[in-house]
């Protein structure tokens, strides 16, 4: 099994004979296992185990034991406990969940301070069946089909070449002592119900099963990469990302075949699932501003495409519907947008900047402090060359403004008269004419 291990690691290149890993060990037979294999090889590793706390004294004896583990092996031991199912209560997410997230923490934290490369996990073949299955549940897609990967960044899993039964053999052979897991038992989490009421029913069926089906899904994470390409020639043909968001063009979306499994692909990473996104093709061909949310990101249907956004934190959400108060002695603000305030006097040595990130407004005529906010419903202002006033929805309308760039606009405002929609036009009534004596120069610098 060691030359197996060896080569495995080889083939896969999971790291350089060089590099010093970081091994998980529960103190279970796999990844007691995987800790003789790296002991016999050679390499330069440490080990890190993880206390939840979840079982009592069982869990501390667990500690115990693996501790001992890594002064037989004369090599460095790192542990934490972690109050797992407070986390769990806390975030109100599954203890599996939780201790899934306190471990990963922990272990890029290790990677850093200890100078390790990688953290190896004793995942085998047999959880490359069960993996399988419960991605077959949870409906992921494709990627959810090539199982367990060897190496996903600086996670690698270097017995996934063997079996449990392989596995077993070598720990009786070597007379490896190991710790049993009571909970590996309980049929009420998902892992250990395919474990021990679905796989046994395939194995009776064809006692073969798990190699046959780690075998396809070896061939289907090849069909992947061909997938993968697929996709990202089209990602690249229909999204452009500006800083509006990122923008699909629901013509060139009705272009690809299938369409559905284009869609899917192309939504999923952002938090939608199949029912979700079936909405959304369904509604490609209505009106403007229809809007779909997943847990993560916002999509609106704005004219002839689909504008992607991520979901503000409450926090950018309070500062973007504020009401920011400026005095007339301020030169300068910051936040939520950079604006300067220049006074000067009209006359032939003043010359009015064309840009539009700047508005040039008669001075005496604005009364302060001046206010910057969002627009609301009912806004309306002179625009610049016109004696008629306009709704601001029907001006953003004729300049074509997206929703996400409306939402993005911002107004200078003089008690309730708006001075100027930032980055845009100023009203007519506050322009500098042959009258005007002090000009106010707002300067956005973007």
């Amino acid at each position: 099994m060691l030359k197996e291990f060896k080569s495995f690691i080889a083939s896969e290149k999971l790291f350089a004979p060089e590099d010093r890993i970081l091994l998980a060990i529960s103190g279970g037979i796999d990844s007691v296992v995987m800790s003789e294999l790296f002991h016999r090889g050679g390499y330069s590793f440490g080990i890190a185990h993880c206390n939840f706390g979840l079982r009592g004294k069982e869990s501390d004896a667990d500690e115990g034991f693996v501790e001992q583990l890594a002064k037989e092996t004369k090599v460095p031991f790192f542990c934490k406990r972690f109050l797992t199912a407070k986390e769990s209560k806390e975030k109100k997410i599954s203890i599996q969940m939780a201790a899934r997230e306190l471990r990963y923490q922990w272990f890029e934290e290790l990677l850093v301070k200890e100078k390790y490369s990688s953290i190896a996990t004793a995942h085998h073949l047999d959880d490359q069946v069960e993996t399988f299955f419960i991605n077959l549940l949870r409906n992921t897609g494709i990627a959810g089909f090539h199982g367990i990967l060897p190496k996903q960044g600086n996670i690698i899993r270097p017995l996934l070449f063997s079996y449990r039964d392989n596995i077993e053999a070598f720990a009786r052979k070597h007379k490896l002592a190991f710790r049993e897991d009571s909970s590996n038992a309980e049929t009420k989490y998902l892992r250990n119900k395919i474990r021990h009421e679905i796989i046994p029913v395939f194995r009776e069926l064809n006692p073969v099963f798990p190699q046959i089906l780690s075998e396809t899904i070896l061939r289907m994470r090849e069909t992947e990469t061909i997938f993968r390409n697929s996709i990202e020639e089209a990602q690249k043909k229909i999204i452009r990302n500006d800083k509006t968001g990122t923008h699909i063009l629901i013509g060139d979306l009705k272009q690809l075949t299938p369409i559905d499994i284009y869609a899917f692909e192309l939504l999923f990473p952002y938090g939608f699932n199949e029912a979700v996104i079936r909405d959304i093709l369904h509604s490609s061909d209505d009106a403007s501003g229809k809007i779909f949310y997943s847990s993560t990101h916002r999509l609106i249907k704005n004219r002839e495409e689909l504008i992607l956004n991520p979901l503000t934190s409450k926090k950018e959400s309070s500062l973007k519907n504020a009401e920011i108060s400026i005095p007339e002695n301020k030169k300068e603000i910051r936040k939520p947008i950079h604006l300067s305030f220049i006074k000067a006097t009209a006359g032939k040595t003043f010359s009015i900047d064309p840009s539009r990130e700047v508005a040039n407004l008669d001075l005496r005529k604005i009364m302060f402090p001046l206010i910057l906010r969002r627009w609301k419903k009912g806004d309306s202002f002179y625009p610049f060359g016109m004696n008629k006033k306009k709704k601001l929805s029907n001006y953003f309308i004729d300049i074509k403004l997206s929703i996400p760039e409306k939402e993005n606009t911002w107004l200078l405002c003089s008690g309730l008269h708006i001075l100027w929609i930032v980055g845009h036009r100023i009203d007519h009534r506050f322009r500098v004419t042959s009258q005007t004596k002090e000009v106010l120069q707002v300067r956005w610098l973007k």
